[in-house]
């Protein structure tokens, strides 16, 4: 009881704290004040598409180029995992200076650029910029709904015309907000942390970077009149849109300027709030919605669990202890079900290395994954720290490499009653899923390396990642193991017979099992497609409040599923439960690969060619197969408790 308060008191602290989990940002989010007139230089991105979702590099495009040449920023492990690439651009921006300026005029462009910027406006590529740490937005309407965005287009195509134009005017807009500071002050300076004295404020106050946001338009400009100006010389404001006749279009022999302006705006938002614009997410009650669905899923099984135990299982318990030995010898006779698989249950299943092998590797995915969300719930991974996300996950699957080993290794000592072959288990279970993982991943690089897209891994990255899986994972998986070869074999409550028993004929047990998995999945189709969206439509998802919520649930509606369906099987003297425990609650990742495929084929119709669908396909494949190992190892563990509980009541010789 005090157990189930506890439980309680916990899920309503996640769901009171789900709706403001996006307030808080610790590791990575530095405030960097800026001085009237100093000078900040914004940041370029890879151009994206929802169209292709293949990234390429800015440069790949004619655009003006620094006056010192490209350089790139340092990138971390998720980022280049993601196709991140941040160079520098020659975009200058002087604190709370407005100002319309002079970029460059390109040289004429020939027939492979004409054909390149048209592909990548018609492909709707977005050109995707950064000022201190903020990617720049943008806002358009339809239908009456003012619609946010990240990024700018390459170019567009209005409706009616064939025309290709490019964006070659921007119109920035900063948010800041003015900075006094304090008596005394604790900040984040980027390399570590400072205190502020009283005398300091006055050197530390100034103008902080709130917002970035950005109108594109298409100007042609008079070439003899640009040809005269220099890098950063004025220019006229640009009102925007301005008329066809007016706009640069994309094509041979044309030369295109490119121009900007700043207007430097002040703001009430101070910089701990900077992000809400970003990570707002609209359809809070459809998340509220799903989790009391969810809820309502989880009293309906947990009905049927405890009706079943306490009036049945409890029942036949009780009559059976009862009875002296040679009543219950006739008992077993007359009664069938679950009560006369007792010499069968514990029978070693087929498979029984891939079995161990796949629960190992589920209790590393699971784990890395309520420790990651859990931890992403309450700010620490905050998204100004880009990449942090990935990393982090990468590096606790790495780290939790003991823990599967241990469980692969003490199950298999379980099934087998020896150590003997724990060594080959261990190899299993750090190998399965990241090779096939990695076997993937190789597949779909050399489609991107063929498109020479910038989220084709580069080779050191390919090797950067064999030395953490077989320096780190490995390592720490065969210690595991070896942890496991000292730790005690569960013991079976009920010996095996020798002869197996024989099972009535089933047509239908593996259809249950199948059809089982639509329980869990309706616990997470809608938190699914906020995810999908998220992913391959551009859009911030920070919602891990709620995802929590829903990630435990889940794991509470696989594991009152998979007791449901062992005790059905039991029931129907079927005592090959090992399997179909594990499938029972692992089912849902066929239904969340078959929903990734409805997405795609209806919700991102726009996404064109075989190598975005088959990039698209393989990212669903890997992600459902972790969802089958962690969801299928709570179904399997859970019966195993609970079938080791059962008979371990029954007293038999």
């Amino acid at each position: 009881m005090a157990k189930g308060r506890i439980f309680s008191a916990l899920l309503m602290v996640f769901l009171v704290l789900a709706p403001h989990c996006e307030a808080f940002y610790l590791p990575g989010s530095y405030m960097h004040t800026y001085r009237q007139g100093e000078e900040i230089w914004a940041k370029v991105n890879s151009l994206t598409s929802i169209e292709t979702e293949l990234p390429f590099s800015y440069y790949s495009l004619p655009y003006c180029r620094p006056q010192g040449g490209i350089k790139k920023s340092a990138e971390n492990l998720g980022e280049l995992l993601m196709g991140d690439q941040i160079d520098n651009s020659p975009y200058r921006f002087r604190v709370n200076v407005n100002e319309s300026l002079y970029l460059c005029t390109t040289n004429p462009l020939d027939e492979a650029d004409v054909k390149l910027l048209k592909q990548r406006s018609r492909d709707l590529y977005q050109v995707n910029m950064i000022l201190d740490n903020l990617p720049v937005r943008r806002f358009t309407e339809q239908n009456g709904v003012t619609i946010q965005w990240t990024g700018y287009p390459v170019g567009y195509t209005p409706e009616g015309s064939n025309e290709v134009y490019i964006i070659n005017h921007l119109k920035f807009k900063v948010l800041v907000h003015r900075y006094e500071g304090g008596k005394v002050k604790v900040v984040g300076t980027g390399e570590g942390m400072e205190v502020i004295s009283e005398t300091e404020t006055d050197a530390k106050s100034g103008y902080e970077i709130v917002g970035f946001e950005v109108v594109p338009c298409s100007v042609k400009r008079d070439l003899e009149a640009m040809s005269k100006l220099k890098m950063y010389e004025k220019v006229d404001p640009t009102s925007c849109p301005v008329e066809m006749e007016k706009s640069q279009l994309i094509r041979e022999k044309e030369q295109i300027t490119f121009t900007y302006e700043v207007e430097f705006v002040n703001s009430d938002i101070r910089w701990p709030s900077r992000w809400d614009a970003y990570l707002k997410m609209e359809g809070a009650k459809i998340h509220w919605f799903s989790i009391m669905n969810s809820l309502m899923v989880i009293l309906f099984l947990a009905g049927i669990v405890f009706v079943i135990f306490l009036r049945t299982v409890r029942r036949d318990l009780t009559r059976y202890e009862e009875l002296d030995k040679e009543a219950q010898a006739q008992m077993n006779e007359e009664l069938s079900g679950w009560k006369l698989v007792v010499g069968d249950v514990f029978r070693e299943p087929t498979s029984s290395k891939l079995l161990c092998v796949m629960i190992g590797d589920g209790v590393q995915i699971l784990g890395m994954a309520i420790v990651t969300i859990f931890f992403a719930a309450f700010g620490f991974m905050s998204p100004a720290s880009r990449g942090m996300l990935l990393t982090g996950m990468i590096f606790l699957y790495m780290l939790l490499g003991i823990v599967a080993g241990y469980a692969a290794v003490r199950l298999w000592r379980t099934l087998k009653g020896t150590s003997e072959g724990w060594r080959s288990v261990s190899w299993s279970t750090a190998c399965f899923f990241p090779g096939i993982v990695f076997v993937v991943l190789t597949v779909l690089n050399f489609m991107l390396w063929s498109r020479n897209s910038t989220g084709a891994l580069p080779i050191s990255l390919f090797f950067t990642l064999l030395s953490l899986w077989f320096c780190i994972s490995v390592p720490l998986t065969l210690l595991g193991g070896f942890f496991g070869t000292r730790a005690e074999p569960i013991e079976f409550p009920v010996r095996t017979n020798q002869i197996p028993r024989e099972i009535p004929a089933k047509n239908y047990s593996w259809l249950l099992v199948l059809g089982a998995g639509t329980l869990p999945f309706g616990t997470l189709f809608i938190e699914l497609f906020f995810i999908l969206s998220s992913i391959w439509l551009g859009r911030f998802y920070y919602v891990f409040g709620f995802l929590l919520v829903v990630l435990l649930l889940l794991v509470v509606v696989c594991a009152e599923v998979s007791v449901v369906l062992t005790y059905m099987h039991l029931c129907a003297e079927d005592w090959r439960w090992w399997w179909k425990a594990f499938f029972a609650s692992g089912a849902v990742a066929l239904y969340v690969f078959l929903y990734s495929i409805n997405y795609l084929v209806f919700d991102l119709r726009s996404l064109s060619g075989p190598v975005s669908a088959t990039l698209y396909i393989g990212y669903a494949f890997v992600v459902s197969l972790a969802i089958m190992l962690a969801t299928g190892t709570v179904g399997f563990l859970t019966s195993f408790s609970f079938i080791h509980y059962l008979f371990s009541s029954v007293k038999i010789d």
